[in-house]
């Protein structure tokens, strides 16, 4: 038998009964009796009102045979008498049959909304817990439009299953038996078989049309994903865009994925149409027959006028929510599949996940060590093939190298975003895989190269560090980062929005926010990833500055694209390939003339050119430095 099996199947979707026996456990919570009483309290008013409903219809009859009997009356001639033979008395009857039946329904609903709603709640909370729980790779490999696209799906998807199962659906099969049963006992066996195949061959043919009306819906649906992933990524990267003047390509680009939505969405509006005709023509088609049987019985003495509009009354009532049939099925199977894209998601293991009874991480001294660690994102590519250094206590080591020797990947396999393939990470000789996650991240404090804000004020930012801490705290953190002169300068202070991932601040400033809130969050062991490699020499400096303090007293480890902001670190590990290749002081690496001094000769070179060409830049701005550029001008011809 081959290998090759081709492309898997995508997964079959659960069923109406599966979903729900997964929902249960929200709808039917332990321990909330109050909303278990809800949900008995609904049903019973369902059943009520569902009474209610076929009451109308008889006080329609009892009402038109005493009218029929009292315009048929001749002069003189006496009325029937009792309670049935009063028409004023049944069309009062009617109308507060109908009043009890929209009170009761409306009622229920409000009575079954708050179970609902807790479902809702319940389960987006345990997916919105579940994302942060998944691994970093997940997250890569998932654009963020996307994935809260199937957390809204999903949260409507679990409101709209139970409102159209409980409020929608179940009242429909109720009232369809009830109009069997009353049918078959008012009159014959005849007019129920008649009324059922009329229903049988009208939900047949409603669900082959909405069949096909999912299969376009479907591809709406991610029609409509996609352009909406794509304008939130285009709208993320807005500097970007503007950099390199895309705005045309990425309008293009986003037009591309609303012309399919336009063209799917076309293609619903007119499968609609067809179901919508095909449910009236075998509807009325039963209905005709069904009044021609009671025009029949009518000749014939065996029913009254009456029973002919009890009939019809009845099958107007049930056309309503038949009516709903194709759009109930669809809108139930589309919540079936937003619901289990939420479930898949819910029930998807974490890469990484502590060991059963995993200890907390207890930090005396800090000390962190690797011992022969390897990593590779894929296998075929390994990024570490067996990196040992230490960091002692208070220490600081930089990790330098070429871009893909492997140096962030050292910071993620600390914080434990992905495990060791090989080889362990420790921290005071205890296995960082197997401590608890929350302990050792609470032990680690990070500074990145690109610090992401939330889209909040920036004394929120600052106490994201640690969120239990005093006004005074931020403050002194924020004076230790050097950035509280600025805040005080703003009209707002710390109440000042920072706008979307920090827009509204520099570079620099957004680096000072980070550095705040580390200090804030006061780790023994501190990572500086690139921290200042995005930002310019003088801003750099002044960073600088603001790091150093932080890390005095703690471990640190520093990774380093400018070497320049590493030469006072106790020890310097050069990468590359993902193997230490060199390691010492900076004095010592200069004087080996290896790998870390050809990076620095290098680096060196760039940054003398720049300052001469800003040099240059800068004596061209000088008054009168142009001037000798200048072509002197001819002398003029002699008049």
């Amino acid at each position: 038998m081959s290998s090759d099996s081709g492309p898997a199947a995508p997964p079959e979707r659960p069923g109406l009964v599966t979903t729900y026996r997964r929902l249960w456990p929200y709808l039917w919570p332990h321990g909330r009796l109050d909303l278990q009483r809800r949900v008995f309290l609904a049903f019973g008013l369902l059943l009520v009102a569902k009474l209610a409903t076929m009451v109308a219809p008889f006080t329609f009859k009892w009402a038109t045979d005493a009218l029929v009997a009292a315009a048929n009356a001749k002069p003189g001639e006496a009325l029937p008498t009792g309670l049935f033979a009063a028409p004023v008395l049944m069309i009062a009857l009617y109308g507060l049959a109908r009043i009890v039946m929209s009170a009761l329904t409306q009622v229920r609903d409000g009575l079954f909304a708050k179970v609902a709603m807790h479902a809702v709640r319940r389960l987006a909370l345990e997916t919105f817990e579940h994302m942060h729980r998944l691994s970093l790779r997940f997250h890569l490999e998932r654009k963020t439009g996307g994935l809260t696209r199937v957390l809204e799906r999903g949260r409507g998807g679990i409101e709209e299953l139970s409102r159209l199962m409980v409020l929608t659906l179940v009242p429909t099969i109720v009232e369809f038996v009830l109009v069997i049963g009353v049918l078959a006992y008012e009159f014959d066996w005849t007019y129920s078989a008649v009324v059922l195949v009329t229903v049988l061959a009208y939900l047949g043919f409603t669900y082959k049309a909405t069949e096909w009306r999912i299969a376009i819906r479907r591809r709406m649906n991610n029609s409509d994903t996609e352009a909406n992933t794509k304008a939130v990524d285009s709208l993320l990267n807005f500097e970007t865009v503007k950099y390199f003047g895309a705005e045309r390509r990425e309008t293009e680009r986003y037009d591309a994925s609303m012309a399919k939505y336009e063209k799917a969405s076309t293609q619903t509006y007119v499968s609609l149409a067809v179901l919508n005709a095909g449910q009236a023509v075998i509807f009325t088609i039963g209905m005709t027959i069904v009044m021609w049987l009671s025009a029949r019985d009518i000749m014939a003495g065996r029913t009254t006028i009456g029973g002919f509009v009890l009939v019809n009354t009845m099958l107007i009532q049930l056309s309503m929510p038949l009516n709903f049939m194709g759009m109930i099925y669809r809108e139930i199977k589309q919540a079936l599949i937003d619901i289990d894209d939420m479930f898949r998601i819910l029930h998807r293991n974490p890469e990484i996940a502590d060991r059963p009874g995993a200890p907390a991480l207890r930090v005396a001294e800090a000390a962190v060590r690797f011992e022969d660690v390897r990593f590779a994102y894929n296998p075929d590519r390994p990024i570490l093939r067996g990196v040992t250094f230490s960091v002692a206590p208070g220490r600081t080591v930089a990790i330098v190298g070429p871009s893909g020797a492997g140096k962030s990947t050292l910071s993620r396999l600390l914080f434990r975003f992905y495990e060791t393939q090989g080889g362990r990470i420790t921290i005071d000789g205890q296995d960082i895989a197997q401590v608890r996650q929350d302990s050792l991240r609470a032990a680690i404090g990070m500074v990145p190269q690109d610090t992401v804000l939330f889209n909040d004020t920036i004394g929120y930012n600052i106490r994201y560090g640690r969120w239990d801490a005093s006004l005074e705290e931020v403050r002194e953190a924020a004076r230790l980062a050097q950035i509280d002169r600025f805040i005080s300068g703003l009209p707002e202070g710390y109440d000042t929005p920072v706008g979307e991932r920090g827009l509204k601040l520099s570079g620099g400033e957004k680096q000072r926010v980070a550095i705040a809130r580390t200090i804030l969050k006061g780790p023994p062991i501190l990572v500086l990833d690139e921290a200042t490699s995005a930002l310019d020499s003088f801003t750099e400096r002044e960073i600088q500055d603001a790091l150093e303090r932080v890390s005095r007293g703690r471990t640190t480890l520093v990774i380093a694209h400018r070497l320049s902001t590493v030469v006072n670190a106790d020890e310097i590990i050069v990468l590359d390939r993902g193997l230490v290749v060199e390691r010492g002081d900076h004095p010592s690496l200069l004087a080996r003339g290896g790998v870390y001094a050809a990076l620095w000769s290098r680096q060196r070179e760039a940054d003398e050119a720049r300052e001469a060409l800003k040099r240059a830049e800068d004596e061209d701005d000088l008054p009168g430095a142009a001037e000798p550029r200048m072509r002197a001008p001819e002398p003029l011809p002699a008049e």
